[in-house]
């Protein structure tokens, strides 16, 4: 009976890893010549030696082939992209995601994955730090940057100690960094509202005293629909299609009372697939007014001609403003 040859403990010149062959796979070791690879290459011969060892082996191979950093970045937004986006071109979430990863990739993107560890990951920080971002900020995108090695251990791309080592990394605290602080955003006095408001279209003033009225966010106001408003009783209620925590299966009722109905009244002549308060409509009404504004008696000052001249060359520009829409996301016009 011809002898089973002993798999050889080698070196992997490219990552600079130990490495053997068994049974056709690549499994690597660690530091070449370190203690913990030599023992991890005598534990593997003694389970291939020991039939019950064999018996208790994983379903799934012990080791993965060595992946890079920019490799494991590169699978994880491509399932990011189908995960955040789901048909949202407009998804934050995403783009700050691929914020957050680009340093990594720029510093350890030919670096194996199986060797970030927190003292790179530290080093990444204080690059944010030193590079002027806030302290809330910096803690959200090294958030993400563990989010990432946590989806390639769930996908056994990589070693589940490396994202054990990445949460050892705690959060930067207030008074105890040299991270800056962000200023507090604040919310617009009414009065500077209320002088603001006869300036605008009727669409923006409806949707600005609606958001004052309910605490809808922006982008509900801008999206309304009738046909997701229910008007059977005296309090109608808004349950837009999209919101912020749909993708936590959460609802969204907003209760809108007699005075915000006065305000949605002009607007509920419109079809259910078209938006309450049109961008077409608004640009429209804005073009009226600079028709009106050019008979006016008071002269023209200089500041206001250079303003008008930029807005023509930004008008002639590829990049111009992009056309206003009156329909839905999926429909013939998009909203932008």
């Amino acid at each position: 009976m011809p002898r089973k040859s002993v798999p050889s403990y080698r070196l992997h010149k490219p990552s600079g890893q130990a490495r053997t062959i068994i049974d056709g796979r690549h499994i690597y070791l660690g530091k070449f010549n370190s203690p913990e690879s030599r023992r991890k290459y005598v534990r593997l011969l003694a389970e291939m030696s020991d039939p019950k060892a064999q018996e208790c082996q994983p379903a799934y191979p012990a080791s993965t082939p060595l992946l890079l950093v920019s490799e494991v970045l590169v699978k994880y937004l491509e399932y990011a992209e189908n995960y955040y986006l789901g048909g949202n071109s407009s998804s934050k979430e995403f783009r700050a995601m691929v914020d957050a990863v680009a340093p990594v990739n720029e510093f350890y993107g030919d670096s194996p994955a199986d060797e970030f560890g927190p003292l790179k990951l530290k080093t990444l920080r204080q690059h944010l730090v030193e590079h002027g971002l806030c302290r809330t900020e910096i803690n959200k995108r090294v958030g993400r940057i563990k989010r990432v090695f946590k989806w390639a251990v769930s996908e056994e791309l990589i070693s589940s100690s490396i994202h054990e080592g990445l949460r050892s990394v705690t959060g930067l605290k207030f008074g105890r960094t040299t991270a800056r602080e962000s200023e507090p955003v604040k919310p617009v006095e009414e009065r500077l509202i209320d002088l603001t408001l006869p300036f605008t279209s009727p669409q923006v003033d409806a949707m600005v005293r609606l958001q004052l009225l309910t605490g809808m966010r922006p982008s509900e106001a801008a999206t309304m629909q009738s046909v997701y408003i229910d008007r059977n009783e005296d309090i109608w209620l808004y349950e837009p299609d999209n919101h912020k925590n749909r993708w936590r299966g959460h609802r969204r009722a907003i209760p809108l009372g007699p005075r915000s109905q006065e305000i949605m009244k002009p607007f509920l002549d419109r079809p259910e697939s078209q938006f309450l308060f049109s961008p077409a409509e608004a640009e429209e009404w804005r073009n009226e007014q600079r028709v009106l504004h050019r008979n006016r008696r008071t002269p023209v000052y200089p500041c206001e001609l250079i303003t008008r001249e930029k807005r023509r060359k930004e008008s002639r520009s590829p990049k111009s403003k992009r056309p206003k829409g009156n329909c839905r996301a999926d429909g013939p016009q998009q909203l932008q």
